[in-house]
């Protein structure tokens, strides 16, 4: 689905179709609720940012200018949710998730969550600026101008942050004992 089609779909919610919105969720909620649970954390909290985010999506459909990405502007929104929600508890707790690997023996498995666990928790060492464009790029795959439009900061500004993140970060998991990359 295109940028295009989902001008269209917005247009066919303000007239009332709310099915049309129906589409936006099934087309964006997954990739939500992903990067809420990389931020936050906690499954129940990225489940409540996700619901957030669509319900004030849905109210400010109205406000949003079709000069702009959609996807930028609802992953806009997902992040000052975000915000609200780690002003408001302050608090962050290991995610559930696994790395995934194909067909892993018991072994695999193991190693894998043990790893995904230890990334996760360097990764939570990070302060909430740098967590968030480690998430945003490498979890999401978001390019360095989706990611100025979606924090509304300088392209020159998420490179930079990307870089003392990537840095950062890197030295965490070697104090952890965490390996990466290529032996």
């Amino acid at each position: 689905m295109s940028e295009r089609d989902d001008s269209r779909l917005v247009s066919a919610s303000l007239a009332g179709d709310t099915g049309a919105f129906a589409e936006l969720v099934e087309k964006y909620q997954k990739p939500l609720y992903n990067t809420a649970l990389r931020i936050i954390g906690n499954c129940e909290d990225a489940q409540d940012i996700t619901q957030n985010t669509f319900l004030k999506a849905y109210d400010k459909l109205g406000d949003y200018r079709r000069e702009h990405q959609f996807f930028s502007w609802i992953y806009r929104i997902l992040i000052n949710e975000s915000l609200n929600l780690r002003k408001v508890t302050g608090r962050y707790e290991p995610l559930s998730e696994h790395l995934a690997t194909s067909n892993p023996g018991p072994d695999q498995e193991h190693d894998a969550q043990v790893l995904s666990e230890r990334i996760e928790m360097c990764l939570r060492q990070l302060p909430y600026d740098s967590r968030m464009v480690i998430v945003l790029r490498h979890f999401n795959d978001f390019t360095y101008d989706e990611m100025s439009a979606l924090l509304s900061i300088p392209t020159k500004t998420v490179k930079s942050r990307l870089f003392t993140a990537r840095r950062a970060l890197a030295d965490i998991l070697k104090r952890h004992g965490v390996r990466y990359g290529n032996p």
